[in-house]
């Protein structure tokens, strides 16, 4: 028995060098050494890889893998993309009826991606700012379809600008509406260029002084209004996707959401909504019917940036996968 002891030892100690190893080549990886962890994070990350590795193998129509949040308990995951202030906020948006008149036809599938409309992946970083990115998203697909060119539009105008005192109703790093950000881009007759106005919020984790007047709008970005798509309705959220992309609102602050690698996203995931992103598209895979969604997490997150969302009735009683059906809008000229 003392000698099956030696030898259980001897391999735990072996596994656990090789799960050290491919923690410290995680944290090579995004740019972080060992003197600049937090206390826990590599029982976080231990924890989190043994999680990865348990629903991978049940074979799912999805994969989880290791990215940038991975060093993170759910809890601290939520208080650094700042879930709570987000949550606030959307669950203060008044129902609103401003619905486009008629309907349009759509087809089995479309991907704003390929056909050119939606910006690289973008990182708000350690900011509640996801709103910005979303807003800016929308805004940036309808001026691509409107002007067939490709442009991206400052997050950070929307952040430092886009609040009370200066016409505006949102709160920076603290959270907001895309409707209310459509809104002040109407009243400001446009916005400016990301290359103009870069983000910087994700570094400061806080938004900084108002300097619309330092950069000029894009000639093209004065949309004149917006409508909110049909809530818990699959047939109005893709007829509205079938001509243009979407800003959506998602509960996101489930384990299996934190690290999602691949696949349709077919996992539990609740209506609590708490982050702003982009629906870019819809079609199948595999089977599995799904919503394709661009989020403001870097590119070193899920597939690319990008998320697969389960798509049909069965998902929260009709409210949509992380109940993405229930606060979408989109912006128009």
């Amino acid at each position: 028995m003392k000698f099956f002891g030696i030898i259980f030892l001897l391999f735990s100690g072996v596994a656990h060098a090789n799960v050290f190893e491919r923690f410290e080549q995680w944290l090579s990886e995004h740019g972080l050494s060992r003197d600049e962890t937090k206390y826990g994070m590599f029982e976080n990350w231990r924890s989190n890889d043994e999680y990865i590795n348990e629903i991978n193998g049940r074979n799912m129509t999805y994969t989880l893998g290791h990215n940038k949040f991975s060093g993170m308990s759910s809890q601290e995951f939520s208080q650094h993309m700042g879930f709570r202030q987000n949550r606030e906020f959307l669950e203060s948006k008044e129902q609103s009826l401003k619905f486009e008149t008629g309907s349009h036809d759509y087809g089995d599938s479309v991907d704003w991606v390929q056909d050119g409309a939606v910006t690289p992946v973008k990182d708000q970083g350690q900011c509640g700012s996801c709103w910005s990115f979303s807003t800016t998203g929308a805004l940036e697909g309808v001026y691509y379809i409107e002007n067939k060119k490709s442009m991206s539009f400052s997050e950070q105008e929307l952040v430092d600008c886009d609040k009370l005192g200066n016409g505006g109703k949102d709160h920076g790093c603290n959270g907001g509406l895309m409707d209310n950000a459509f809104n002040w881009i109407i009243k400001q007759k446009g916005l400016c260029s990301e290359e103009d106005y870069p983000y910087f919020s994700g570094e400061t984790k806080d938004r900084g002084e108002c300097k619309s007047s330092s950069c000029t709008n894009v000639a093209g970005s004065d949309i004149t209004t917006y409508y909110d798509v049909k809530p818990s309705s699959d047939d109005a959220m893709m007829s509205a996707l079938y001509t243009q992309p979407v800003s959506i609102a998602i509960q996101a602050d489930q384990k299996d959401f934190q690290l999602y690698k691949s696949g349709v996203f077919t996992g539990s995931c609740g209506t609590k909504l708490d982050h702003g992103v982009l629906a870019v598209g819809y079609g199948s895979e595999g089977g599995e019917d799904y919503y394709l969604v661009k989020n403001s997490w870097s590119e070193t997150w899920g597939d690319g940036g990008y998320i697969k969302l389960g798509r049909g009735k069965q998902y929260n009683n009709g409210d949509g996968q992380c109940g993405m059906l229930l606060q979408a809008s989109y912006p128009s000229y």
